[in-house]
C-alpha cells in the first residue's frame, strides 16, 4: 500500500516459497542492504513502563450465513473489499468492476446491518455504529465515479447520529438513483446469464425479488483478533461481546489502574470518538507519570536554511494524484508536462499521493539533489496539508515560507468531476498562477514566545470539571468560569444513565474534587467579558459578583455545554400533561404520583430535530427515552408505554437496552417525517394520532401522560464566546472543530479547544472521553516551553503612513496602534498579535501597510497570469522585486 505507515517492505509468510515450502531464497541474495534474514528468530523483549494504552482497533464481521452469498457468488462483497474497489491503489485502479466479468455495474444494492443487531448465531446484537454512515460515504464515491449508477440501501434504521451526518443522509438521499428501503433483506442466487445477483426484500406490496449488478454486505465491528489473550495477559476483563469493560465514570480506564483504552475496543465507534479516545487515554497515562515528564523527551532538529537570497528561483512542481480524487479527473501527466514550460521551472513530476510518507522523503531528496529554492505542490487542501510540506522543506535545509500550493482537489477535481478536459485545463492554470506566485517569495523568519501554563475553561459542568481536573492532575493550574451559581451544569437535572451511572452523586464527586485541588480555582456566577491576546498568551477579562478580574493564560478550553429546547408544539406549555423527556426523569425520580400512575405514556421522538430548523440529530434523545420508559416500566409494569420514532438511534452497545425495551412490553411506532404525529386534549385525556407506517393506517392512542424528546440546543452563550475567543460557529450553533475527523477538539483559533456538549450533542461517557482528549490536546501545547508565531505578519511603510487609524479600527486582534513620532502619528504592528489575515492592508488608502507572504506583488503575479502571458506578467514585476 503506497500510503503505509510504516512504508516498508515485507514478507507475506502465506505465500512465500521459503516459510510454505523451505526453498527459494533468491530476495535474500538479490537485496543490496542485506536487509533479509532468514535465521531470524522470535525474541522476547522485556519493557519497563508506567502506563499501559490499549489500542487494538477492531475486526470486520466475516459473514458467514448463507442468507448473504457471500464467497458463494462473485458479485457479493463486503464493505470492506468495496472500500478497496474504490480506492486508487486497489486492484481495480480505483474503478468499480464487478468481480465476475470486470464489468462496471449499474445497479449496486447495500445491505446493512449484516453481523449486527441480530441474536443469531455468528452475529452480534450490538449495532456497529459505522455502517450508516460509511454506506453513504460509498454512495456518493459510486456516484462520483458513476453518475448514472443506481444504488440501493436496504436497512432497519438510518443511525446518523454524528455531528454532520444527517446533512449527509439528506445530501445522498438526494441524489438521483439513490433508494432507501426499510427491510432486511437476503441474497437467494444468481442469474447464471449475467451473473447478476438476485436480492429478496419485503416492499410495501408484499415480499419482492430484485436483480442487481453488485451486492455490497455492510459488515459490523467486531474485537480485535486476539482481544481474549492481550486482556488475559494484561489482566483486564472483557464484556460478553468481547469489548474492553469500562467505567461510565472514566470510559478510557479499564479494570485494572495504569491500563488504559482508547479506540474501537471499549466498543464500536467513529474515526473522532476515536481520535479524541487516543488522546485523553495519553493524557490520563500522563496523569500516572507526570513525575517523569520530559525526560525522554529529545527536540527535534532541522539542518541549517541555505541563504537563497539573490539567486534566481529554480522551482520544483510536484502533481499529486491523491489517488484517485485528482487523477480521475485531471490528467496529471499533461499537467506535469505544462509545468516543465513554465518559466522558473527546473524539475516537476507527478507523485500518486504527496503526503505519503515516502512521497515526501522524495520532495526532501529532489530539493537537494536538483537545488531547488521554491517548491509548488498541487495537491489538496493547504489548510490541511501545507505544515507537512512546510517541515518537509525544512527537512531539507528551505525555508518553509518557499512554499506555495495549488489546490486543485477542492477547488477543482472535486467540483468538476464530469468535466475532465476542462478540470485538466483549470488545474495548469492554477499551476501556472502558484508557479507565478512561489517566484516572488521570500524567506521569513517565525518568532519564539514563552508559554504560560494556565489554562482558562469556561464551564463547570462534567466535561469542564473533567477537562480541569486532568489538566491540574498534571501540575498544570486552571481557572474554571461558570455563570450559574454553582458547578454541574445540565447534568444536575439528570439522575440516572441508561447503563445505571448515578449521575448526581457522579457529579457531586468531581465538585468535591475540583473544589479540593490546590491548582483549581473555581469562578461562579462569572462571564467572559473580553479576550486579547494569542496562543500561549491569552488575557481574558472575568466578571464576577467581586469586581472583575483578568486571567492570564496560555490556553483556553471551551465547555459550556447544551440544554434541552423548549418545543413550540404538541400542547407543550399548554397542557401540563405534556413534558420533555429531562422533566419526565425529574418527576419520575422525584416519585411523583401522578406519573408513577398513570395508565398510558406515550413518548414522540425527533421534537424539534431532524427537521428545517435544526437539520441534525440530537443524538441522545433515543436512548433517553428508552432510559425512562424502561424506569417507568419498573415502577408500573400495568402502564402501556408508546415510543413513536422515525429511526431509533441506540447506536453501539446501546442497542442492547433497545431489545430490552421491546422484550418488557414497550410499543414502537414508526412515523413518516412527511405525516407526524397530531396531538388533541378530550375532555381529561390527551389522544394522540399517528399513521403507523407498518400497519398502514391511523392510530388513536390515549394518553395519560405525552413526553416530548426536545432537540438539544447549543448554549445561548456560545455565540458571545465565539466572538470573543474568535472562533467559528457551525450552521447549527456549535463549536467547529478545526477538523471534523482529525481534530475533533481544536477549533480555528490556535489555543482554544472545546469539549463536551458544546461541541455536539452527547451522552456523558462520551463527554468525559472527550473532555480528557482535549485536556491531551492542551498538554500536548503547554508541554512546549516556547511556541513559535507565523512569519506572514504585516508590516508598516511609515513614509506612506498618514496615521488615519481606519488599520486600527478593522484589526480583530488589537495587533495595531498608533504611535507618536516626529513626522505625526504612525500606526505600527505588533508581529506577536498580528494573526495575518489582512484586513489592515485592505482598508489603507495610501497603501503604508504589507501582508508578509501575501504581498500586493505575489498576489498581482497570480492575477495577472490567470489573465496575461506568463512572462509579461513576471517582467512587469520585475522591477519592483
Amino acid at each position: 500500500f503506497s500510503q503505509a505507515i510504516p512504508l516498508i517492505t515485507y514478507i507475506d509468510e502465506e505465500h512465500c516459497l521459503y516459510f510454505r515450502e523451505g526453498k527459494c531464497r533468491i530476495c535474500e541474495h538479490v537485496c543490496e542492504n542485506d536487509a533479509i534474514d532468514f535465521a531470524q528468530i522470535p525474541r522476547k523483549v522485556t519493557l519497563n513502563v508506567g502506563a499501559i494504552i490499549v489500542a487494538v482497533g477492531f475486526a470486520p464481521h466475516l459473514p458467514q450465513r448463507g442468507i448473504y452469498g457471500y464467497k458463494r457468488y462473485a458479485n457479493v462483497v463486503t464493505s470492506l473489499e468495496y472500500e478497496r474497489l474504490l480506492s486508487s491503489t486497489g486492484p481495480s485502479g480505483g474503478e468499480i468492476r464487478r468481480l465476475s466479468d470486470g464489468a462496471r455495474p449499474h445497479r449496486i444494492a447495500w445491505l446493512s446491518c449484516v453481523g449486527s443487531r441480530r441474536t443469531t448465531q455468528g452475529d452480534n446484537s450490538y449495532c456497529s455504529a459505522v455502517c450508516c454512515s460509511y454506506n453513504l460515504k460509498q454512495i456518493i464515491l459510486t456516484k462520483l465515479h458513476s453518475p448514472d449508477a443506481e444504488c440501493t440501501v436496504f436497512h432497519n434504521d438510518i443511525r446518523t447520529y454524528a455531528k454532520d451526518c444527517e446533512r449527509f443522509f439528506e445530501r445522498t438521499k438526494s441524489l438521483w438513483g439513490v433508494h432507501f428501503i426499510r427491510s432486511y433483506a437476503a441474497v437467494v442466487g444468481e442469474n447464471p446469464k449475467n451473473r447478476s445477483v438476485i436480492v429478496r426484500y419485503r416492499g410495501e406490496d408484499g415480499v419482492v425479488e430484485e436483480e442487481f449488478d453488485l451486492v455490497v454486505l455492510s459488515v459490523g465491528l467486531e474485537p480485535a483478533k486476539g482481544a481474549e489473550q492481550i486482556a488475559r495477559v494484561l489482566g483486564i476483563d472483557l464484556t460478553e461481546q468481547r469489548f474492553c469493560v469500562v467505567d461510565e465514570r472514566c470510559p478510557l480506564q479499564t479494570s485494572r489502574a495504569g491500563v488504559f483504552v482508547c479506540g474501537a475496543f471499549a466498543g464500536p465507534r467513529d474515526i473522532p470518538e476515536s481520535v479524541f479516545g487516543a488522546s485523553g487515554a495519553a493524557a490520563l497515562a500522563g496523569c500516572a507519570l507526570q513525575h517523569r515528564r520530559a525526560r525522554l523527551a529529545k527536540p527535534r532538529k532541522y539542518p541549517p536554511q541555505e541563504d537563497h537570497s539573490g539567486e534566481e528561483p529554480r522551482i520544483g512542481v510536484f502533481v499529486c494524484h491523491c489517488g484517485a480524487n485528482i487523477g480521475r479527473v485531471v490528467d496529471v501527466p499533461s499537467c506535469v508536462e505544462f509545468a516543465k514550460s513554465l518559466p522558473g521551472v527546473v524539475h516537476a513530476q507527478e507523485q500518486l499521493f504527496s503526503c505519503a510518507t515516502n512521497s515526501v522523503q522524495e520532495i526532501a531528496e529532489v530539493i537537494k539533489e536538483k537545488r531547488l529554492n521554491r517548491v509548488v505542490v498541487a495537491a489538496c487542501s493547504p489548510l490541511t496539508h501545507e505544515p507537512l510540506f512546510r517541515d518537509t522543506l525544512q527537512e531539507a535545509g528551505l525555508n518553509p515560507y518557499y512554499l506555495e500550493m495549488a489546490n486543485i482537489r477542492e477547488h477543482n477535481s472535486w467540483v468538476h468531476t464530469r468535466e475532465p478536459e476542462r478540470a485538466t485545463e483549470k488545474a495548469k492554470d492554477l499551476i501556472r498562477m502558484a508557479v507565478a506566485r512561489a517566484y516572488l517569495l521570500e524567506p521569513l523568519q517565525e518568532i519564539e514566545l514563552p508559554l504560560r501554563k494556565d489554562v482558562l475553561v469556561v464551564g463547570g459542568g462534567i466535561a469542564g470539571m473533567v477537562c480541569a481536573l486532568t489538566l491540574a492532575d498534571q501540575k498544570i493550574p486552571v481557572h474554571i468560569v461558570e455563570k450559574e451559581p454553582q458547578l454541574g451544569g445540565v447534568a444536575r437535572s439528570f439522575r440516572r444513565t441508561l447503563d445505571g451511572l448515578d449521575v448526581q452523586k457522579f457529579v457531586n464527586d468531581l465538585i468535591a474534587r475540583v473544589y479540593s485541588h490546590p491548582l483549581i480555582r473555581v469562578h461562579t456566577s462569572a462571564t467572559i467579558e473580553d479576550s486579547t491576546g494569542y496562543v500561549g498568551n491569552f488575557k481574558t477579562k472575568v466578571k464576577t459578583p467581586r469586581g472583575e478580574l483578568e486571567i492570564e493564560h496560555g490556553a483556553v478550553v471551551l465547555a459550556t455545554g447544551a440544554r434541552e429546547s423548549k418545543p413550540e408544539e404538541y400542547l407543550y406549555g399548554a397542557n401540563e400533561c405534556v413534558m420533555t423527556q429531562l422533566e419526565f426523569e425529574r418527576q419520575l425520580a422525584d416519585g411523583d404520583e401522578r406519573i408513577k400512575n398513570a395508565k398510558s405514556v406515550v413518548m414522540i421522538q425527533c421534537v424539534g430535530s431532524r427537521n428545517e430548523k435544526r437539520p441534525y440529530c440530537s443524538r441522545v434523545c433515543c436512548t433517553t427515552a428508552i432510559k425512562n420508559a424502561l424506569e417507568m416500566k419498573r415502577l408500573n409494569p400495568a402502564a402501556d408505554i408508546y415510543i413513536l420514532f422515525r429511526d431509533i438511534r441506540t447506536y453501539g452497545l446501546y442497542e442492547e437496552h433497545y431489545r430490552a425495551a421491546c422484550d418488557a412490553g414497550i410499543y414502537f411506532i414508526r412515523y413518516d417525517a412527511d405525516n407526524p404525529p397530531s396531538v388533541e386534549a378530550r375532555q381529561e385525556k390527551l389522544v394522540v394520532t399517528v399513521a403507523d407506517a407498518v400497519l398502514k393506517r391511523r392510530l388513536e392512542l390515549e394518553a395519560d401522560v405525552l413526553v416530548l424528546s426536545a432537540a438539544v440546543e447549543p448554549h445561548p452563550d456560545a455565540a458571545d464566546l465565539a466572538q470573543i475567543f474568535k472562533v467559528a460557529q457551525d450552521s447549527d450553533g456549535f463549536f467547529r472543530e478545526a477538523h471534523l475527523k482529525l481534530r475533533p477538539v481544536e477549533l480555528g483559533t490556535d489555543g482554544v479547544f472545546v469539549c463536551g456538549m458544546a461541541h455536539y450533542p452527547k451522552h456523558i461517557p462520551e463527554v468525559v472521553a472527550q473532555a480528557a482528549g482535549a485536556a491531551g490536546r492542551v498538554l500536548a501545547l503547554l508541554a512546549q516551553e516556547k511556541i513559535k508565531v507565523s512569519g506572514a505578519v504585516c508590516i508598516v511603510d511609515e513614509r506612506r503612513c498618514i496615521g488615519c487609524g481606519a488599520c486600527v479600527a478593522v484589526c480583530a486582534y488589537n495587533a495595531i496602534s498608533l504611535r507618536k513620532t516626529k513626522k505625526g502619528k504612525k500606526a505600527t504592528v505588533n508581529p506577536i498579535l498580528c494573526k495575518g489575515d489582512g484586513l489592515c492592508n485592505t482598508v489603507c488608502p495610501t497603501g503604508a501597510i504589507t501582508l508578509k507572504h501575501f504581498t500586493n506583488e505575489q498576489m498581482n503575479a497570480q492575477i495577472e497570469t490567470a489573465f496575461a502571458d506568463f512572462e509579461r506578467a513576471l517582467s512587469g514585476l520585475g522591477a519592483e522585486r
